[in-house]
């Protein structure tokens, strides 16, 4: 029997509630109310909310998947281990879980990894898309999904021991994977990979994303610097990230909150999961997520460009009012870019010919 909805996009009334508990995920997951005792439970009950929707979407899909409630057992003491001994810190957060570090995390003000917190919905999503592909073959029991639990295991054990949050994440992320594995065969393991790829982007690279920024905010200086003696601004010193005129009377800096380089990994995540839904070759996909650095970098160059223009006609403080109003040109340039080079890498795979397949010989009667 299926269910029949009058309600916009054919959404069922439940399916209406979870809408409204996401959107107050959302809202309370935002910086301000960082630490707030309602913000974790909130998260929470939309993740939850999100695999019963999911299923209930995928209801058919569903039915027909073997070992359901080994998968919901052994993922609620996946999930337990990492509640009771996932983070060993015990700094700012004083807990034991994993999960609110994580969550203090992506709420901190201005954080490069505030794209992390959608993630988790954005995988649900895929995989309600890639439904009819993850059952296409009859699924059961896998047991070399346990060596990456396992492995996933010995992360979070690492992790635990010299007090790397970062790590736990990444091996409790890995175990859910190799759970999905274990139960559900190795043809799940390998179509979903995709969606359980982007749980990467959920992982907070600490000092490292620091260190990558950094030479990328360098590098920017220096092609602004070369751009504008070209005749834009002839007279303008680079002093590590700071751009100024030689008389010092102005200056700007290519600082860690400039839109283009925050945006860098967001930008990453976007064009990564447009290039697999939308793309077959492995290749096309991996031009589109290595293109992401060079079109971070060429919307922050065009912003900073056009800012030193308007410093140079209208003066300094013209300039600065555009510097802080104008992070909008960085995601034009970005994303008008990116699309153009995705339509490009599109009409190439459609002008691919398609794969001879040889048709099947006769059997000859004698």
């Amino acid at each position: 029997m299926t269910n029949k909805s009058t309600l916009p996009y054919g959404l069922l009334p439940y399916e209406i509630g979870y809408l409204i508990l996401l959107a107050a995920a959302v809202y309370y997951g935002q910086a301000e109310f960082r630490g707030s005792p309602i913000s974790l439970p909130v998260v929470e009950a939309a993740l939850l909310g999100g695999v019963g929707v999911l299923i209930g979407r995928c209801r058919e899909e569903w039915q027909r998947l073997p070992n359901k409630s080994l998968f919901f057992i052994l993922g609620a003491a996946w999930v337990a281990l990492f509640c009771l001994t996932g983070n060993s810190t015990l700094g700012y957060i004083h807990s034991s879980s994993l999960f609110p570090w994580l969550l203090d995390i992506y709420t901190l003000p201005d954080s490069d990894v505030q794209f992390g917190f959608f993630m988790p919905f954005v995988v649900l999503a895929l995989l309600w898309w890639k439904r009819q592909d993850l059952v296409a073959r009859p699924a059961g029991l896998w047991w070399p999904g346990m060596f990456i639990m396992v492995l996933a295991l010995f992360l979070h054990l690492a992790g635990f021991g010299v007090q790397l949050p970062h790590l736990s994440t990444a091996g409790f992320l890995l175990g859910l994977y190799g759970l999905t594995g274990l139960v559900w065969g190795w043809h799940w393991l390998k179509t979903s990979f995709f969606p359980f790829f982007l749980f990467g982007f959920c992982i907070p690279l600490g000092g490292l994303m620091e260190s990558i920024t950094f030479k990328l905010r360098l590098l920017v200086a220096f092609l602004v610097e070369h751009i504008a003696h070209l005749g834009l601004s002839p007279d303008l010193v680079r002093q590590g990230t700071q751009l100024m005129d030689a008389q010092h009377t102005f200056a700007y800096e290519v600082a860690a909150a400039c839109s283009g380089i925050r945006s860098l990994f967001s930008l990453l995540a976007l064009m990564t999961i447009y290039a697999f839904v939308t793309m077959k070759s492995p290749w096309h996909r991996l031009t589109m997520m290595v293109a992401s650095v060079p079109l971070a970098l060429l919307g922050n160059v065009a912003r900073l460009c056009f800012t030193i223009f308007v410093a140079e006609l209208f003066g300094q403080d013209a300039g600065k009012m555009v510097e802080t109003k104008a992070g909008y040109i960085t995601f034009i340039v970005a994303f008008g870019s990116a699309y153009l080079l995705a339509n490009w890498l599109i009409k190439r795979e459609a002008k691919q010919p398609a794969p001879i397949v040889p048709a099947p010989a006769e059997a000859s009667v004698s």
